[in-house]
């Protein structure tokens, strides 16, 4: 993955802000990792149970081919400045909003 700068006031005219604009998006990114988390524990769930047969090569190379495709995904920081700046994210100001 390589590295690439972006300009924090376009990340930040959305909300007006850096420091919310970081929180929105730390929140966002936490979010999208417990998703992958549970994605990639739900594959590995399958080979539980299988003690002794986890000897076996096939199940290393396909335990080994999970993992790698997690590796491969982008990190969850990433998706979540990509969704803020294609405006995939919903947030909200609890201070701004009316009391009706």
């Amino acid at each position: 993955m390589a590295i690439k700068t972006l300009d924090i006031n376009l990340l930040a005219a959305q909300t007006g802000n850096v420091y919310e604009t970081v929180a929105i998006l730390s929140k966002r990114a936490r979010q999208v990792a417990t998703n992958m988390k549970a994605e990639l524990d739900e594959k590995l769930s399958y080979f539980e149970g299988f003690e002794a047969e986890l000897e076996d090569p096939r199940f290393q190379e396909e335990q080994a081919r999970i993992s790698i495709e997690f590796e491969k995904k982008p990190e969850p920081t990433e998706i979540a400045i990509n969704e803020m700046l294609d405006g995939e994210i919903y947030f909200r100001d609890p201070s701004t909003e009316s009391s009706e």
